[in-house]
């Protein structure tokens, strides 16, 4: 009997099907699961994950592809099950503390700048007022600030701030300033480069030609696949453990000067974009290290001897 997966999925996407095909190969059984079919429960006896398709055991590993958006509360709860799987031994890729780490826009640039990594100049902050001062100190029409979502991806939610009053009310954000410098090479050039890190090496790499200053596929860009020079891939790899991503997606992008910077790490990157410009076996790379950290990975316990942790 092959030995059996968590897949943490939402759907049966192309990214599924293709990580499926390479567990298989592999001679391993991907068991596909939504973290929002799973839960705990817990009684005199201790406290067990319950995990549907699982029996009440335990996997011999979770990929967690995807988390689907929800509540604070729900994502809590999410959250939670991967860290108690961590907590109960079972290999979590990525685990929830790099997710953590990196769906917080904010914890993502507070993490690369002590690791002493070039990116540019950000803050985070709540108050208007205090968004205003930044953006009245920081922000012109030769120089704006970005303003992002602190959770979100593809380029949904950006806009270029000029000026303070440019600044949206905070409920119009979620209550969150998250604010950038904008960083481009020159005036109509927009382009970026998407390194795809597994287990410490760049595996594949693109680089996105913007239709606009937007640079992500999902907003038009035209992708074209490169070979990540010595410095690309270093940067890159460094992005990633610095978040303590086993793989990542990670954007770099060159200033004016032509100083490469770390943009964003994804922990949970698409790769179907890559995959269509690149020769590289992505989802066989992920596959052949995910399995590298289980077979070095003790047993995992018993499931009613899991502690679900929530800590990070």
């Amino acid at each position: 009997m092959p030995a059996r997966i968590a897949l943490f999925i939402d759907r049966p996407d192309w990214h599924a099907r293709q990580l499926a095909a390479a567990f298989a190969k592999a001679g391993v059984e991907a068991v596909p699961l939504s973290l929002r079919g799973c839960g705990f429960s817990g009684a005199a006896g201790g406290a067990r994950l319950d995990l549907p398709s699982f029996a009440g055991e335990l996997p011999l590993g979770a990929f967690v592809r995807t988390i689907s958006a929800g509540s604070f509360e729900q994502v809590t709860l999410r959250l939670g099950v991967l860290h108690a799987l961590r907590e109960a031994g079972v290999v979590v890729y990525n685990d929830a503390r790099a997710i953590e780490r990196c769906v917080d826009k904010s914890m993502t640039s507070f993490l690369l700048h002590r690791a002493g990594l070039p990116t540019p100049p950000t803050w985070a902050v709540e108050s208007l007022d205090a968004a205003r001062a930044i953006a009245q100190a920081e922000a012109s029409p030769a120089r704006p600030l970005v303003l992002k979502p602190l959770f979100g991806s593809q380029g949904r939610g950006l806009a270029l701030i000029e000026r303070a009053a440019d600044l949206p009310p905070p409920e119009a954000i979620a209550g969150v300033y998250y604010l950038q410098h904008y960083i481009g090479e020159e005036p109509g050039r927009w382009r970026d480069w998407r390194i795809f890190v597994v287990g410490g090496r760049a595996v594949a790499a693109m680089v996105r030609h913007g239709v606009t200053w937007k640079t992500n596929a999902a907003q038009g860009a035209i992708c074209q696949v490169v070979e990540p020079d010595g410095q690309m891939a270093a940067l890159a790899v460094a992005a990633a453990g610095a978040v303590g991503a086993a793989f990542a997606g990670v954007d770099l992008i060159r200033d004016a000067a032509g100083r490469l910077l770390v943009l964003e790490v994804n922990s949970n990157p698409a790769w179907s974009a890559l995959q269509q410009v690149s020769r590289a076996r992505i989802a066989e790379a992920l596959v052949d290290d995910f399995l590298s950290h289980i077979a070095t990975s003790s047993t995992p316990q018993a499931n009613d001897d899991a502690a679900p942790g929530a800590g990070a």
